[in-house]
């Protein structure tokens, strides 16, 4: 299953529909609360790029935000794109 990672504020109402939306598909994910830690807000922004919340992850690699989140779930692309990344077991070529 893939790690998902959400950098949210608790104000926000886009992080809270992204994670009613995981929440929905009983995908697992880690919550990184950002609202008063001004430190993991700056990782956040180095990480993705941006300053605006959410910002997802999905095995390291950021997806975007809420709307991102949910044209790959639309689509599929969320588990494409876990099955993409190579499995331990797996020799590189």
């Amino acid at each position: 299953m893939a790690r998902i990672e959400i950098y949210s504020k608790a104000w926000c109402g886009y992080c809270r529909r992204a994670k009613t939306l995981l929440n929905g598909r009983g995908l697992p994910y880690l919550e990184i609360d950002v609202t008063n830690d001004r430190g993991r807000e700056i990782e956040m922004r180095q990480r993705s790029g941006r300053r605006s919340v959410p910002q997802i992850f999905v095995d390291g690699k950021c997806i975007g935000g809420h709307d991102e989140l949910v044209a790959l779930l639309t689509t599929g692309g969320l588990a494409r794109l876990h099955e993409s990344e190579q499995s331990p077991g797996q020799a590189a070529e």
